[in-house]
């Protein structure tokens, strides 16, 4: 009996672990859209942003891996295989995609459209590993489906459907991200992650010379995007280690707290930004929220992880 309690409290204590540690990655998580509100000239630094972005992200997991596993963590990079490269790349792009969405479209959009992540995982898992589909995945979807286009119609009412478009793709790169991970399991996430900040800085690179644009961007542009960087690779790392510890529909509930607090960092008065979303964009992530924490309640037997 006492090597069961010890076992139990033991699981116990394994659980609230995980349960801390994603919900601190949700929210370090939630402050990369104000984070992005403070640029100056947002529209014109886009690329400049990513670039350092990408490099903070990619630095700091090679720091991580070298605490964690010392210097042969290189040997990672043999076995990332084409599952790692699909996912590193769709990341980079999920990244990019992030930053031109928050640029040409409210906060809120962007993030509502974020939260469609576990969904499009879900559907594109089902189409490409032939993973099974519940009945509760496709009410979610559905449910979720009527929230983007409510946004779209809103975006389209003021000009800004290209950013939804943005929010869209930024969602579905982290879909591909998710299910290259299911393909297999075995392949290192993390080494994946540096692919993803590596190809996300180099294709900046290119993006900046093609268009001819000046190589520099503001010192505090900079900062920023370094500070973004920071904030997307520790969240990262906090989820990885909690995902060991706590059920798929923990998470994917969990993974809301960056949506709904990304939303308000950039509402309340409080961090000088003061934007307001419509109320057309409110009930439309309304209904992706309720999608995703019915989709969360009715898979809560699932034991595959659809992020990290």
């Amino acid at each position: 009996m006492t090597d069961l309690s010890a076992s139990q409290q033991d699981y116990s204590n394994k659980y609230y672990l995980g349960f801390v540690l994603a919900l601190a990655a949700g929210l370090i998580w939630s402050f990369g859209a104000p984070t992005i509100r403070y640029m100056i000239d947002a529209d014109i630094y886009q690329w400049h942003y990513l670039f350092y972005r990408g490099i903070t992200v990619a630095t700091i997991l090679v720091i991580f891996l070298l605490y964690k596993e010392g210097i042969d963590f290189y040997k990672n990079f043999r076995r990332v295989g084409s599952s790692g490269v699909i996912g590193g790349v769709s990341l980079a792009f999920a990244f990019i995609f992030f930053i031109f969405g928050m640029t040409f479209t409210s906060a809120a959009t962007t993030l509502f459209m974020i939260g469609t992540q576990p969904l499009f995982a879900g559907l594109l898992a089902y189409i490409f590993l032939k993973e099974q589909v519940r009945s509760a995945t496709i009410i979610a979807c559905l449910i979720s489906f009527f929230g983007i286009f409510l946004m779209a119609y809103n975006d389209w009412q003021a000009g800004t459907l290209l950013g939804w478009l943005f929010g869209l793709l930024c969602s579905i790169g982290f879909s591909i991200f998710a299910v290259s991970l299911r393909w297999r399991p075995d392949t290192p996430k993390f080494t994946t992650i540096i692919i993803a900040g590596i190809t996300c800085s180099l294709f900046s690179i290119l993006m900046i010379l093609i268009s001819g644009d000046e190589y520099s961007m503001p010192i505090r542009n900079i900062l920023l995007s370094m500070l973004h960087g920071t904030f997307v690779a520790t969240g990262l790392i906090c989820l990885s280690i909690g995902a060991k510890y706590l059920p798929t529909a923990e998470f994917m509930l969990l993974s809301l707290l960056e949506v709904v607090a990304g939303v308000l960092w950039c509402w309340l008065p409080i961090f000088g930004i003061n934007e307001i979303p419509s109320a057309i964009t409110l009930y439309g992530g309304g209904a992706i929220i309720f999608s995703i924490a019915y989709h969360a309640i009715g898979t809560r037997q699932q034991s595959i992880p659809p992020t990290l």
